[in-house]
């Protein structure tokens, strides 16, 4: 195992314990992977609480899903099929993580997207979070509902499910995700003050404008 192959199953790890140590997972739930190079990716396994995974677990598939290697014992999660979906439509990302945030998971369960533009820095690095439709876990049904949306947002809120998030590294995916969870919670809190209130169009322009300046 050359030093990229140890740094990045050691990323994974980091990133699973943060995931777990903000609530943002629970038990064995949510998964991560991270591309290795253009035909490997290292993902979690199932199984395995995220808070307490260690680089021996992760599994090593190639983009059909099918393993290259794994500790005895360990395997892919089945919802592995939502993370292939985005590396083989989008060879310029290379990570994605799947979690149940509690704000997030809420409007994902109310069915409702992350669309109102409030705050400058959520407009700037992610504008709005759309709802995928709902699809059995373990199908191909969230993979196919997450299309309308790759090339054009790289964050999800998943119908009665949780979040899904993406991005050019594994940690860019893992930022988006609290970004999401972030934009979810502010929304409500919002509300239970009867405070949520858009910026004015013209300023929402503005702010996309910037994007391209901040490297979005």
């Amino acid at each position: 195992m050359n030093n990229y192959e140890q740094e990045l199953r050691e990323q994974i790890c980091d990133i699973g314990r943060n995931l777990f140590n903000k609530d943002f997972i629970a038990a064995n739930d949510g998964n991560i992977s991270a591309r290795l190079s253009e035909t490997e990716i290292l993902a979690s396994p199932t199984g395995v609480s995220k808070g307490y995974l260690k680089p021996h677990m992760l599994v090593k598939v190639n983009l059909q899903g099918e393993i290259i290697e794994a500790a005895e014992g360990y395997r892919p999660s089945t919802e592995v099929k939502m993370h292939l979906r985005i590396y083989n439509e989008l060879p310029e990302m290379n990570g994605v993580v799947h979690a149940h945030p509690p704000y997030a998971t809420a409007f994902a369960i109310k069915g409702e997207p992350l669309n109102k533009m409030m705050m400058p820095e959520s407009v700037i690095a992610m504008g709005d979070i759309p709802l995928a439709a709902y699809g059995t876990p373990s199908t191909e049904e969230i993979p196919d509902s997450l299309i309308p949306f790759l090339g054009r947002k790289t964050a999800v809120l998943l119908e009665s499910h949780g979040a899904l998030t993406w991005g050019k590294d594994v940690m860019s995916a893992y930022m988006n995700m609290e970004r999401l969870e972030y934009t979810a919670k502010l929304t409500f809190i919002t509300r239970m003050i009867n405070g949520e209130r858009e910026l004015p169009q013209n300023r929402i322009d503005e702010l996309v404008a910037l994007r391209s300046f901040y490297g979005m």
